[in-house]
């Protein structure tokens, strides 16, 4: 079986009482901001479910290092996963997309 991408969802908020949609298995997964398409997270993990979970914003202050990130903070996000057998899958997946990434920046310059 080939894996493919998920179609976009929209990350959710827990205080909406949303939640995630996501296998609970290694692969690899996207999330994007919403309203610019910029990239916001990319990587392999072992289960995509607590990975997505743990998205959060980066402090704006050396204060908030010491305190709980506000949810808040986050922007509007949507994320996608790409499901794989094993995590040593999900690793050359990865590399193999970065390698494209990069093969069409150079192109594209």
């Amino acid at each position: 079986m080939i894996a493919n991408w998920t179609d976009w969802k929209h990350y959710p908020r827990a205080l909406r009482g949303e939640t995630i949609e996501a296998s609970i298995g290694p692969g690899l997964l996207e999330v994007r901001v919403a309203q610019t398409g910029s990239l916001f997270a990319f990587e392999a993990t072992d289960n995509l479910a607590q990975a997505l979970a743990k998205i959060s914003a980066p402090p704006k202050s050396f204060i908030s290092w010491f305190g709980r990130r506000d949810a808040a903070m986050l922007p509007e996000l949507e994320y996608r996963t790409f499901p794989t057998a094993t995590r040593a899958n999900a690793k050359i997946a990865f590399a193999r997309m970065i390698d494209r990434r990069e093969t069409y920046m150079r192109g594209a310059a």
